[in-house]
């Protein structure tokens, strides 16, 4: 049965043992964000926040808390939403496999918006600062709304059609920001509504924007989701919700009807204001940066409206199932839209964007040398296509060298790389090009480099899985532990970076003496050393090995390709940098990073005794 709202969705998952009430006030401020992570990590139910201080409003965290809770908010549509994506880029499909795409027109029919009077949401008013003020993280700049769907539409060709839905965060409170009347918005250069943003530069006036949030799951979903070209996301809303979208008018605004809360305003495209810190999902804090402002005019309500909330940090946390869906939901429209591609993945465990690994047909001739070509044609369509443009690291191989290789076993894709890579011919980099936003390993914001690392053929080596000790005793000076990841992958601890030519000489001193190992060392030392093909420096080389997300998260949220990969032997040729030894990534921390997400000791020590035997999390916390 559809969902109405966010009610109609607590009070089913009330009845199926999802939910739990937390009985007890909770402080906005820190707590609920702390209570949100600790029981997430413990595969709990969603929580149904009933007292918060300072707010009347009710609020409901872990909605999307496990894969298998993800999966049954969207039960009855996502098979038919599939098979139309699939429809979409495989129109021949409905004649193999008729029967498959009987109900598509049912499916395809709620896509159609539709307009209704007296939205429920514009039933009542509030104001800002009625609204929850939940702060995640101790040096966060203020309160957020974390599960905000932004509308707006574009200035030159206003209407449904040509509108965007996005999900950008939102300052509530804090910074430069007029209490109550401004909030700071958040979003990616290359959003959706940059481009309405772009043009209302062009036309000399203000955006209008309508922040909807609550509602029915699949609102939420639709605003993170990259659609294909065309497609606008509350015509995909409708369908996966099963119901049509439903909207409203009010002062020129629209409202959806089946939100829970709308806040109403405008954009003005000449003015910006240093929005953040924020601990965002790469498990650092992005720091202040200038973004736009909405000026606010209304904020409604539905009666018994639910303030939704989810918190982002160091993956994996909440938002990490949404993540899994949108792969399964894109994952059959990717390798129509890319010819050539038949996977892609980006590895949450180390922030999402930092890392990117694919798979793609290497056909174009009959070569007996089998070198990549047309991957490198396939990752360039990658990294120009929408949110996969902000990869830092993509790692692309031949399907026909393993068909079997699966693109989510990131062990097994390392393994097939590294056993497979020619370090003159595999490194493709681009250099002082656009990246993420919250990324700061790079030259400054939305500014650093991407490394391609194609390849295709046989297995050119075996790789140790096992760290030569005996190395330990003669690293150079501040070179301490050694450590593997991964078969193949060394991890070493290094000196403390302090600055680029300290640095620089550090890693060449490393290097100096690793090569010398090569000149005339035993033949089973020399053998063993070449089953290393990636040497990472790391500060702490044991946490690093300790899981694997822990080497993930380490090597690609903290270096910048063009700054931080070296190699032994290394030699350029017409601007192809290449190496022939291992290659070498400086994945230490460096002073220009954002620092890392750490709890409050208090807020947890006040968390946990809600933990205790009578209290609404004992058994969770």
């Amino acid at each position: 049965m559809p969902y109405a709202g966010l009610k109609d969705c607590v009070e089913d998952l009330d009845r199926t043992g999802q939910l739990l009430r937390v009985r007890e006030e909770v402080d906005a401020n820190l707590e609920m964000a702390e209570i949100q992570r600790r029981v997430y990590a413990a595969r709990g139910p969603a929580l149904l926040f009933t007292r918060v201080k300072g707010t009347t409003f009710p609020c409901l965290s872990n909605l999307y808390g496990t894969r298998e809770r993800t999966q049954f908010l969207f039960r009855d549509t996502l098979a038919g939403v599939k098979a139309l994506l699939k429809l979409k880029g495989d129109p021949m499909a409905w004649a193999r496999k008729p029967l498959s795409y009987l109900g598509l027109p049912f499916t395809a029919l709620h896509a159609l918006p539709r307009k209704v009077p007296g939205p429920a949401v514009g039933a009542c008013e509030t104001t800002i600062a009625g609204l929850p003020q939940i702060v995640s993280w101790p040096k966060d700049g203020g309160a957020y709304i974390t599960l905000p769907q932004v509308y707006s539409e574009h200035p030159d060709y206003p209407g449904l059609r040509h509108s965007n839905l996005g999900m950008y965060r939102i300052q509530l409170s804090g910074g430069a920001f007029r209490p109550g009347r401004e909030l700071g918005f958040h979003y990616q250069i290359h959003r959706g509504i940059g481009v309405h943003h772009h043009a209302a530069i062009r036309g000399g006036g203000k955006l209008p924007v309508s922040v909807f949030v609550g509602g029915p799951p699949a609102h939420a979903l639709s605003a993170v989701m990259p659609l294909p070209e065309g497609m606008p996301e509350i015509f995909f809303a409708g369908m996966l919700a099963g119901r049509r979208f439903r909207y409203g008018m009010r002062d020129g605004h629209m409202l959806s009807a089946d939100a829970d809360f709308c806040i109403t305003g405008s954009i003005d495209p000449a003015r910006t204001l240093p929005e953040g810190p924020f601990g965002d999902h790469l498990g650092y804090y992005s720091l202040a940066h200038p973004f736009p402002v909405m000026e606010v005019e209304k904020v409604y309500h539905r009666r018994g409206a639910i303030w939704p909330f989810t918190v982002v940090g160091r993956p994996p946390q909440e938002d990490s199932h949404l993540a899994e869906l949108i792969h399964e939901l894109a994952g059959s429209v990717l390798p129509t839209e890319i010819p050539g591609l038949h996977g892609v993945h980006a590895v949450e465990a180390s922030g999402v964007h930092p890392l990117l690994l694919a798979l793609g047909s290497e056909r174009y001739a009959p070569y007996a040398d089998r070198k990549p070509r047309e991957l490198l044609t396939i990752a360039n369509a990658v990294l120009g296509f929408g949110q996969l443009s902000l990869a830092k690291y993509l790692l692309i191989a031949a399907r026909e060298d393993n068909p079997g290789l699966d693109l989510r076993d990131v062990g097994a894709v390392f393994r097939h790389v590294l056993e497979r890579a020619d370090w003159r011919e595999d490194l493709h980099f681009q250099t002082r090009t656009t990246m993420d936003t919250l990324d700061y390993s790079g030259t400054g914001l939305n500014a650093g480099s991407k490394l391609v690392i194609a390849v295709a053929g046989g297995k050119r080596r075996d790789l140790a899985k096992e760290a030569p000790s005996a190395l330990e005793q003669s690293l150079p000076s501040g070179f301490a532990r050694l450590a593997v990841a991964l078969p193949g992958v060394l991890l070493v601890s290094g000196p403390a970076f302090r600055d680029p030519i300290r640095a620089r000489a550090d890693l060449a001193e490393f290097i100096r003496a690793w090569e010398f190992r090569f000149i005339a060392p035993d033949a089973s030392e020399y053998q063993y050393l070449l089953g290393f093909p990636l040497i990472v420096v790391v500060d702490d080389a044991a946490f690093a090995a300790k899981t694997l997300g822990n080497f993930l998260w380490n090597t690609f949220t903290r270096s910048d390709p063009a700054k931080d990969v070296h190699g032994l032997w290394a030699s350029q040729e017409d601007k192809h940098w290449g190496c022939r030894g291992a290659l070498l990534i400086d994945a230490r921390s460096k002073p220009h990073h954002a620092p890392a997400l750490e709890s409050d000791p208090e807020t947890v020590r006040r968390v946990e005794a809600l933990g205790a035997i009578g209290k609404s999390l004992h058994g969770l916390i």
